[in-house]
């Protein structure tokens, strides 16, 4: 999946049990979209998880409305999180 949008809320890090580190930011993605046929505006907010230490300095970086694209694959937000908490797990990000 690929996701384009703003970041909104800055970069957390932290370390994992096993000391990997997790950094966690805030995407606002907006688009126009097509449903229908009736033309429709896309909004959402979607908590972006980067996970090693490659991932997590390249996220590290972002800063509120910083334009990125993120590569990556949803999934729960962690391993406790009810199944409608949803996360884009960070294969890749990359300033636009």
């Amino acid at each position: 999946m690929v996701l384009e949008g703003e970041v909104c809320r800055a970069p957390e890090t932290r370390l994992s049990p096993a000391r990997i580190p997790l950094t966690r930011f805030t995407l606002e993605h907006r688009s126009r979209q097509i449903a229908g046929g009736i033309q429709r505006e896309a909004r959402l907010r979607l908590v972006v998880v980067a996970v090693g230490a490659g991932m997590s300095r390249d996220a590290t970086a972002l800063r509120p409305g910083d334009r990125v694209r993120v590569e990556g694959f949803l999934s729960r937000d962690g391993y406790q999180a009810e199944e409608r908490e949803l996360a884009l797990h960070a294969d890749g990000i990359r300033r636009m």
